[in-house]
């Protein structure tokens, strides 16, 4: 046990830089230091027993706080690997589509492989080879090199009343069927949305994309696209 704590403390494995980058992108999304045991659980896709377990042992290893509970927040230590991992993530999807041309609904896999063998030199690398971006393809921030991350202000599409017209920040979800569904609305960062209706009886909002025809959406769909006004 106590070699396998002085593993998790010196040499993170992926494992432990998964929990880790996906605890940060929820306290991101939440505006919470703090996140909930379920909602690791959940976005880590294992079941809540396994998730307390492998938290437990992140805790011994310093990468972060586990209240019986509660949840878990990062500490410092932890909250500079986490941001480290997320630029890697976010930079390695921005050259997939950018310069080798993959779908946006396929590079999230494709860079949670590659996220944990690239070293920081060739990361550097390519970060000044892409320009220094500051979003990746589906409007996230990247996170700067020193651990900076800009979040700038924004809301659920669903939370938009009728008549507003916003424009498209991110889309949340990174299931491929759903980036699918948005591409082909044209559902994209940076465009433009004007909400027609929004239905509360009927839990949807009618959009317009651009001078494209008007559609409706369930709010389920709506909650995964945060817009700016």
């Amino acid at each position: 046990m106590r070699r396998a704590r002085k593993q998790i403390n010196q040499m993170p494995t992926p494992t432990v830089e998964n929990y880790l980058k996906h605890i940060l992108v929820l306290s991101l999304e939440s505006g919470s230091t703090e996140v909930s045991m379920g909602r690791v659980a959940k976005e880590l896709l294992v079941t809540p027993g396994t998730a307390t377990s492998m938290v437990k042992n992140l805790s011994q290893g310093g990468w972060l706080n586990y209240y019986p509970r509660k949840g878990v927040c990062l500490t410092r230590k932890g909250k500079k690997l986490a941001m480290n991992i997320l630029r890697r993530h976010r930079l390695l999807e921005t050259f997939l589509v950018e310069t080798l041309g993959l779908d946006w609904s396929e590079i999230h896999a494709e860079a949670e492989e590659l996220e944990h063998a690239i070293s920081e030199k060739v990361l550097e690398k390519l970060d000044q080879f892409l320009g220094r971006p500051r979003q990746d393809p589906h409007g996230h921030p990247i996170p700067t090199k020193g651990g900076v991350i800009n979040r700038p202000s924004s809301q659920a599409l669903i939370n938009c009343k009728a008549g507003m017209k916003v424009r498209i920040d991110s889309i949340v979800d990174q299931e491929s069927n759903f980036l699918k569904f948005a591409r082909e609305k044209r559902l994209l960062p940076g465009q433009e949305v004007r909400i027609l209706q929004h239905e509360k009886e009927a839990d949807a909002i009618t959009l317009q994309v651009g001078k494209g025809s008007p559609f409706s959406m369930g709010s389920r769909s709506s909650e995964k696209i945060l817009v700016r006004v």
